[in-house]
């Protein structure tokens, strides 16, 4: 089976990117690839490296990348328009911070007339013209989209007229309203509220988790001395209200290492900004957690009592010792208390965090239980199998 994955990376990591290797956004495609595998950061190539590892070909697409899609579309014969080197492109204006606290609460509400007026994410009509013939050139019989917006349901069903492919998306979020979703053949999704959305929607969906790439820690220096006591590596922001709570009431008691973007709409009296150490990507992030002594989780908000995010997978692949929100569906993935710890409340992480900090031998055997349980359960190779199996159902079926 020739199998395409479709993805698309933040800005802010693309910038960092480019900016670390001089002269990369100038490099051949399948140097600015490697360079893009070789950061870690995300899924990488870890699907298409397990598929071809069961005999299939597969690739992946980093649909927004504007310098890796120009260097293909070049190297193809393709005219293309110029691009901005990386961290020059002319930045969009943001609201003050006071602003953005205000219209908080409002934002659901304003996301669906955002994409209406064409304020979400989306491919111009130069990536649009790349991707297209990227597909053509491949010829897929299996696309996974795993960017519904940068390839919205119109742009889909483009991609699905050349050859007929069968065609997946992969989504973590909350259902988009007015696409029409039959173009897809399956949605997969690591929520099960996901997924009854779909299917009340019409499509066919099914629970998919995400995972842990084993050749990371091939791929890492030897583990640091934990020098952390606690960590968190993530986003904070107005949808994580939760999590915000929550490190704040860290932050007082403990000496607490925030790893990720500061941002605006933070009021100025948080104690978090004392916290905050930067961004990490990738392989900075991985050593991370490997020098945290505890790592903390806690899921955006919409996920309300279900467990899956990336960074139970990430923590618990990389080895450490994670201490993680309780949710109802927690105990499918890891068996609480024993493979992850758990809080329930913002007094009890706190409690857990004292416990933990005193006890060395307990902290290791936890991470030990839940790196194991990863490894044996929630690795990418298990993740691109299950996908083989929808594709097997669906092709049986046509």
């Amino acid at each position: 089976m020739r199998i395409l994955v479709l993805n698309a990376d933040y800005p802010r990591f693309l910038v960092w990117l480019y900016r670390r290797e001089a002269g990369l956004e100038n490099a051949p495609y399948a140097a600015q690839m490697a360079a893009r595998n070789a950061s870690l950061f995300g899924v990488a190539d870890f699907y298409s490296r397990n598929f071809a590892a069961d005999g299939h070909a597969a690739a992946e697409i980093h649909v927004n990348n504007p310098w890796l899609q120009s260097a293909w579309a070049r190297e193809h014969g393709m005219s293309v328009e110029p691009v901005d080197p990386p961290g020059h492109t002319a930045a969009k204006p943001s609201l003050p911070g006071w602003l953005q606290r205000a219209v908080t609460p409002f934002k659901p509400m304003l996301r669906p007339l955002a994409r209406k007026v064409g304020l979400s994410p989306k491919l111009d009509a130069q990536a649009e013209k790349i991707l297209l013939a990227q597909v053509e050139e491949f010829r897929p019989d299996l696309i996974i989209n795993q960017d519904i917006f940068h390839v919205d349901t119109t742009l889909a069903r483009r991609l699905k007229s050349i050859g007929k492919p069968v065609l997946f998306g992969q989504v973590g979020i909350g259902l988009p309203r007015g696409a029409d979703w039959s173009v897809y053949d399956l949605m997969m999704s690591q929520l099960v509220s996901l997924v009854e959305a779909y299917r009340k929607a019409g499509v066919r969906a099914e629970l998919c988790h995400l995972a842990f790439e084993p050749a990371v820690l091939d791929a890492l220096p030897p583990a640091p001395a934990p020098d952390i006591e606690v960590s968190f590596v993530g986003t904070v922001s107005p949808e994580h209200g939760q999590r915000i709570a929550l490190l704040e009431a860290v932050a007082g008691r403990f000496d607490l290492k925030l790893f990720g973007s500061r941002p605006q709409a933070l009021p100025s009296n948080s104690p978090l900004h004392r916290c905050f150490q930067g961004e990490v990507w990738g392989n900075d992030m991985y050593q991370v957690l490997r020098r945290s002594k505890i790592t903390l989780n806690s899921h955006i908000d919409l996920a309300g009592n279900e467990a899956g995010n990336m960074r139970l997978f990430e923590a618990t692949g990389a080895g450490a010792y994670l201490l993680t929100d309780f949710k109802e569906s927690l105990h499918t993935l890891f068996e609480p208390g024993r493979e992850v710890a758990v809080w329930r409340s913002i007094d009890d992480c706190l409690g857990g965090i004292e416990r933990a900090l005193r006890s060395d031998t307990e902290r290791a055997e936890i991470a030990r239980a839940g790196h194991a349980r990863t490894m044996a359960r929630h690795t990418y190779r298990h993740r691109t199998r299950q996908i083989l199996d929808f594709a097997e159902q669906i092709r049986a079926r046509s």
